[in-house]
């Protein structure tokens, strides 16, 4: 049980969004004791690991990624105690437990900045062009006329990691959750932290600044220094029993940027957003396949794929429906690498596009009027009324009944049964997660990969069903399949030679 170091190389992480999984108190919001009492349902499903998404005390300015206190949990999520027995219960059914940590910035609310210790925190007398992610300037006034820099939300201060006092304080926070059992971090905003010498403005720029993060090295982003930082704590992480692990949230400019956060002296893992944004077409996934592939080989470990996460639509809605979702989940979760879920894709939950406005809290609707709200939405469990909820924070819609956990129970050809399979043939098959890949001939539309040793794995992302001359026992297919050899639009199978 637990026994293994290197688990995260080939893991099957579930992303639990605390406020929207389950709802032990019913009051609304989901909370510590419901990711508890829904253990045994995340075990059935077949996940190695569950990240858990801030559930600090927090005022909720962005959904708990403003913290107030990185050594507790807020009161609407549970207590310590219920954190400690999620974890002890977790690895008691071989599940283990990824945190969030949120470093670049904390609330507004946190003492250090109730306290006025403007040492630790990012001011100036006067802002520079520097922009928001949520829209606007990132910079806000306060009564004696200067300036602190918020990259996200004005309730979120930038630290300031050239500060002694905040280096050693997080290296603090990880020891204080490593001692409590966590089996690893997800590093919120891990290419940012360090900002360049002098602040300097980012220029004159055709649109938003944060739409083009990606493209190229902005002086807030990505600095050379942040690596210091994780050179300081992965001495941390390894001095402690069990294969402990950090996963980087980092969106950089090129393959070789990321490959330095990744290594025995920094980071395990970073993840791979660019399989998340392919679109769906045997084209756009082969090419990211081979680019993420590529750079995994820069650093010696392995990548990471994602289809959803609490940040973007959800891949139902974003790949044009549930039968392209279900093919893309299965071709992913043969690929090299860990995977990483978002807790309601195995339901095969669809983005709420019309949740009204009133209702929203994400703070980049209220500045720019884009919402995460959508893929946030509580999970459905039960068909009866309320689905599972009482009052929840935000509505659930009434269809949603169809998709509840109670619902595809006992559906052989539910998508909460093709990912139960799908777990369990990876868990099987060593070649699912770990071993080689090679292209094989296919038509046009189709890819077709096989997994040493002899696993076949097919996708038609055409109009039309594809035949393919590859003879093999069938071990699992997103879709009903026709005659042999020929496989629908929007379907994918594994064969095993």
């Amino acid at each position: 049980m637990l026994g293994n170091d290197d688990w995260w190389r080939d893991a099957v992480v579930y992303q639990v969004y605390p406020r929207s999984f389950a709802d032990a108190d019913g009051d609304g919001t989901g909370d510590l004791a419901g990711v508890r009492d829904r253990l045994g349902y995340l075990s059935e499903l077949g996940v190695d690991a569950i990240w858990l998404s801030p559930f600090y005390t927090s005022p909720m300015a962005d959904g708990g990624y403003d913290v107030a206190d990185y050594r507790d949990v807020d009161p609407m999520f549970g207590s310590l105690a219920d954190f400690d027995a999620l974890v002890a219960d977790a690895h008691a059914r071989d599940i283990r437990v990824i945190v969030d940590l949120v470093p670049n910035h904390s609330s507004d609310r946190h003492p250090w900045f109730q306290a006025g210790l403007r040492e630790r925190y990012i001011f100036r007398d006067k802002p520079n062009d520097w922009e928001s992610i949520f829209g606007g300037p990132a910079w806000t006034q306060v009564e004696d006329g200067s300036w602190y820099l918020h990259l996200f939300a004005p309730e979120q201060p930038d630290l300031n990691w050239d500060n002694p006092e905040v280096r050693a304080e997080f290296r603090g926070i990880l020891r204080f959750w490593l001692d409590r059992g966590v089996d690893g971090f997800r590093i919120d905003v891990a290419h940012g932290m360090v900002k360049a010498e002098g602040l300097p403005d980012v220029g004159q720029k055709d649109g938003p600044q944060a739409e083009m993060l990606g493209d190229e090295q902005v002086p807030y982003f990505d600095q050379d220094g942040v690596h210091e930082i994780y050179r300081e704590w992965r001495p941390i992480l390894d001095s402690y029993p069990g294969g402990r692990m950090a996963v980087a949230e980092a969106w950089v400019s090129s393959p070789e940027r990321l490959a330095r956060y990744i290594g025995p002296q920094e980071l395990h893992q970073a993840f791979n957003f660019e399989f998340m944004m392919a679109d769906f077409h045997a084209k756009s996934f082969r090419a990211v396949i081979e680019k993420s592939l590529k750079e995994a080989e820069l650093v010696g470990a392995p990548t990471t794929w994602v289809l959803s996460n609490h940040d973007k639509p959800r891949h139902v809605t974003r790949h044009g429906g549930l039968a392209r979702a279900r093919a893309a989940t299965l071709l992913m979760l043969a690929l090299p690498g860990s995977a990483y879920l978002y807790n309601g894709e195995e339901l095969g939950l669809p983005e709420v596009l019309d949740l009204p406005d009133e209702l929203r809290q994400d703070p980049a609707f209220l500045r720019r009027g884009q919402s995460r709200d959508g893929c946030r939405v509580p999970l459905p469990w039960t068909s009866a009324d309320g689905l599972g909820w009482r009052d929840p924070w935000l509505p659930i819609p009434a269809e949603w009944a169809e998709l509840s956990a109670e619902a595809q129970q006992d559906d052989p050809g539910s998508t909460l049964n093709l990912y139960r399979a799908a777990l369990k043939l990876r868990k099987r098959h060593p070649a699912l997660g770990g071993g080689t890949l090679r292209w094989l001939d296919s038509p046009k539309d189709v890819l077709a990969i096989e997994r040493d040793p002899g696993l076949i794995v097919v996708l038609n992302t055409g109009e039309e069903p594809a035949r393919v001359d590859l003879p093999g026992e069938v071990l699992l297919s997103s879709g009903p399949l026709m005659e042999d050899g020929v496989i629908p639009p929007d379907t994918t199978v594994w064969l095993q030679r």
